[in-house]
């Protein structure tokens, strides 16, 4: 026997604190306690009273140990005197199997605090679960990853990644990837919908989750300061709030994890193997009703607050779920290694076809992470030397070595923990990376799908008059402060490694009106379509990084004009984008002013009062009220009239001719008459052209940008998908001259593109349809391996204008494969007849049009072209 190596545990010395882990090696004994000289030097407290140590009767060993270090702790975190630490220390370090303290000399306070204890009884526990539950969440995964080799599972489920929409869960995303990693490379999965599999990443995600609420929580309580004497009302209840729902994701785990070990079970090959592997896991192995039995107990003491109790029982579900997931370990590790483990048990193959599929077994590969690991665990069980009494009982004495192996206290298996952690964290070549939240990839169908809308985007633009302009991914931070509102602290700013302080674009608008200033120019029409940043919360179709579709127009030109053309354009764009039904509510920014003034809202509260009614759109009245009185200081009186114009809202004529009317306050307000002039000529510009029905007019519209100064306008989708807003615009007359002498007024419109997107993907969900990825009209199929044939067929198609790709092989259905996936109208097939007879096989993939023809080699160009463009 190996002598055991003992590291110490030093407590009370500045600046140390316990660990969770600090807590298990010494419950454990791995770990002996030993007290900082400075802390015994602060320990001064004169005894005057007896009492003994109070240890609950239900606590195991290991339990009793951490609730006795948690108790020496917080004895030194708090001044108590020398001899009861002293004591505590050196029970701990005796390794005695039982504990029967002698009444102490303690202090009044130390008297308190050893009477009241179930709280640290209940926080040595909990310290002692939050250790092996990181520890299981780890075995958990590998022991899952072996089953699904065993199982020959399908593991699409692992594919999981992160959306970059704030939807994901960071958990789970993270147990697909660590599973990705064990099985890269497995020819053992494969086709089999395995329930229990499917599950692996919520299961094992929530485990990863509680633990880490639970390890959180343990921080703070094993090193919080504690006043001897008194009570720490909180905590215990506190801490059970962590630990019960710890308790149902071990519960889950443990139901999953049992059923991928029964059906290891059943995939064993070897009668024999199978037959004594059963008798001992019927025998051995927890079941689902003693995983509920142990759960209900737990609650029922939660329930009861008998809080150090239920830690306990905790603690006893726990191991239940940790010989279970031995268990699916040893399960399918018996499916994986059947040959090798049936010639050592020596149980003879039922017959010769069972021996062959052994072998097939044997020739499979195991994913490299699996692989990596089975070696560990076979390193170890050789290593285990055994009597002649154990080698007569070979498969029971197999089993007992490797769920001893799987042992949590024993140091052997930190070491194999660690290894494993090692082999899922240290590859990084093998873990597929990630893109920060915010952000997404466009693969070939959605390039497809934003192609297509940008090049119906590029023809609406380009059908009004206006030209394309880039300006830089950043601006000098100057640029864009000041310009924004409460929105500027949404702003990325760029370390500064140039000498100049950068910040990366907000939208197109401010680097548009300052392009336009710094060239001295007077008029332009413009659009740009890019990308911009905003250090913003992801959500559903809300990014960091997103394309913007602007188009604007500065410039002096008749009333409301361009103001006409750019509500049209949105109209235009929307429709021709085909994404359903939408609307376009508008407002005026100085008839806002005019409501304000009227409401009797200060002018320096004008800006952040209509940032607050901007949120109307996700917010109640209610809720928007509470914001303004509360946090923005308006009176009561003054929400309540904001109140009663905000609600305003319908068709813009109808809405334009009530306010008006006669005896209406807004007519009394110069800004907000003007206003409603304005809005005026624009509503009968729109109705003439047949685009008024869009239009909704709305008092509660109110965009937060600093820099708008006339009509403002948002665009909304109204069909199925929840998206928000999905362009919005308005005039900005000032902003162009903050950049230069001249003032230039302008008026634009912003599509957020990625939302429409986010629409169109919907609708191709919804519809069943698949985006063609490529515009491929033709495929070269050479049967055989003859490059330069293709080259020149190919070539030849090329130079002709037409869009072809050519594929070598073979295997017949590969083209054929190929051609479908990429739906690719036509074909060019050439093998060893067309080859003889100086011919090419015409043939069309689709449906209802059934070509299958032989054309001379030197017309396939021309005849096909034909075909292309009747």
């Amino acid at each position: 026997m190996t002598h055991k190596e003992v590291s110490a545990v030093t407590l009370g010395g500045k600046g140390s604190s316990l660990s969770s882990s600090a807590v298990y090696t010494t419950a454990t004994g791995q770990s002996q306690v030993r007290i900082d000289s400075s802390a015994l030097d602060r320990l001064s407290s004169t005894p005057s009273l007896k009492q003994k140590i109070n240890i609950p009767e239900f606590l195991t060993l290991e339990e009793t140990r951490a609730f006795l270090i948690v108790l020496l702790n917080k004895l030194l975190l708090c001044n108590s005197s020398k001899h009861v630490p002293l004591c505590i220390s050196e029970a701990l370090n005796s390794n005695q199997k039982s504990f029967d303290f002698e009444e102490l000399d303690v202090t009044e306070d130390e008297q308190s605090l050893l009477i009241n204890n179930a709280c640290l009884g209940l926080i040595g526990v909990s310290a002692v679960l939050d250790h092996q539950s990181t520890a299981l969440s780890v075995i958990a995964d590998v022991a899952a990853a072996f089953s699904c080799e065993a199982l020959k599972a399908d593991v699409s489920v692992f594919n999981l990644m992160d959306s970059g929409d704030g939807h994901s869960s960071k958990e789970e995303v993270g147990v697909a990837g660590d599973m990705r990693i064990l099985l890269n490379g497995s020819k053992f999965v494969g086709k089999e919908t395995v329930s229990s599999v499917v599950k692996i990443p919520k299961v094992h995600g929530i485990i990863r989750e509680k633990v880490k609420s639970v390890h959180s929580r343990m921080r703070v309580e094993l090193n919080s300061g504690h006043k001897l004497g008194k009570i720490e009302l909180g905590s215990e209840h506190t801490v059970c709030n962590v630990l019960l729902p710890l308790g149902m994701a071990l519960r889950e785990l443990g139901e999953c994890s049992y059923a991928r070990a029964q059906s290891n079970f059943l995939y064993i090959s070897g009668g024999d193997l199978k037959l004594k592997i059963g008798e001992i896991f019927r025998k051995e192995c927890p079941t689902d009703a003693s995983l509920a039995s142990s759960f209900n107990e737990s609650f029922s003491l939660y329930s009861g607050k008998v809080y150090d109790k239920f830690a306990h029982e905790i603690n006893v579900l726990f191991a239940l779920v940790w010989k279970i997931v031995a268990w699916e370990l040893v399960t399918a590790y018996a499916v994986l290694e059947a040959a090798e483990l049936n010639e050592k048990i020596g149980g003879a193959k039922e017959n010769g076809e069972n021996s062959k599929v052994e072998k097939k077994k044997k020739k499979a590969v195991l994913g490299k992470g699996t692989s990596s690991i089975l070696q560990l665990i076979k390193d170890r069980l050789q290593s285990e030397k055994r009597s002649d009494v154990e080698n007569s009982r070979l498969l029971e004495t197999w089993v007992a070595d490797f769920l001893l192996f799987l042992d949590l206290a024993r140091p052997e298996f930190n070491e194999f923990l660690l290894k494993v952690k090692d082999v899922v964290e240290s590859n990084e070549s093998r873990r597929l990376p990630k893109i920060p939240k915010g952000t997404r990839d466009f693969a070939k169908e959605q390039m497809t799908i934003r192609k297509k809308a940008f090049s119906v985007i590029e023809e609406v633009f380009e059908r009004h008059g206006a030209t394309a302009l880039d300006t830089p991914v950043f601006e000098l931070r100057e640029t864009l402060m000041g310009k924004y509102g409460e929105d500027s602290k949404l702003i990325y700013d760029l370390a500064d490694q140039g000498g100049e302080l950068c910040s990366l674009r907000y939208d197109l608008t401010v680097p548009f009106a300052r392009f336009v200033a710094m060239n001295g120019l007077t008029s332009l029409k413009r659009y740009q379509i890019a990308k911009v940043y905003r250090r913003d919360n992801p959500s559903k179709g809300r990014y960091r990084e997103f394309y913007q579709c602007d188009f604007d127009i500065a410039g002096p030109a008749e009333k409301m004009a361009p103001d006409f053309e750019v509500v049209r354009i949105l109209t235009e764009l929307l429709d021709e984008l085909n994404i359903g039904d939408f609307e376009v509510k508008l407002n005026h920014r100085k008839l806002l002013d005019g409501m304000m003034q009227i409401c009797g809202v200060p002018p320096e509260k004008f800006r952040t009062i209509c940032s607050s009614i901007d949120k109307l759109d996700k917010q109640s009245f209610e809720q928007i009220r509470k914001e303004m009185v509360e946090e923005k200081g308006l009176t009561a009186e003054t929400a309540d009239r904001i109140g009663t114009f905000v609600k305003e809202k319908g068709h813009p004529l109808t809405l334009l001719s009530k306010l008006k009317q006669e005896g209406s306050a807004f007519l009394e307000n110069a800004g907000s008459t003007d206003a409603l002039n304005d809005l005026e000529i624009l509503f009968k510009a729109l109705d003439k052209s047949k685009r008024l029905d869009k239009v909704v007019f709305d008092l509660s519209l109110a965009r937060g940008l600093d820099y708008y100064t006339g009509v403002i306008f948002e665009a909304v989708f109204k069909g199925g998908a929840q998206v928000g807003s999905i362009a919005a615009g308005g005039r900005y007359d000032n902003l162009i001259g903050m950049f230069g002498s001249k003032q230039v007024p302008a008026v634009g419109v912003s599509l957020g593109i990625e939302r429409v997107f986010a629409i169109m993907e919907q609708q191709q969900k919804d519809q069943d349809q698949m985006a063609r990825p490529t515009k491929t009209e033709v495929l070269v199929s050479i049967l055989g391996n003859d490059v330069t044939l293709a080259g020149e067929l190919a070539g030849e198609l090329w130079d002709a204008g037409v869009k072809a790709e050519f594929l070598v092989n073979k295997r017949r259905p590969k083209h054929f494969d190929y051609a479908k996936e990429s739906r690719i109208p036509w074909m060019i097939l050439v093998g060893e007849q067309e080859l003889k007879e100086g011919t090419v096989q015409l043939k069309s993939l689709e449906s209802g049009n059934d070509v299958n023809i032989n054309i001379p080699r030197g017309s396939f160009v021309e005849e096909l072209r034909k075909r292309l463009n009747p």
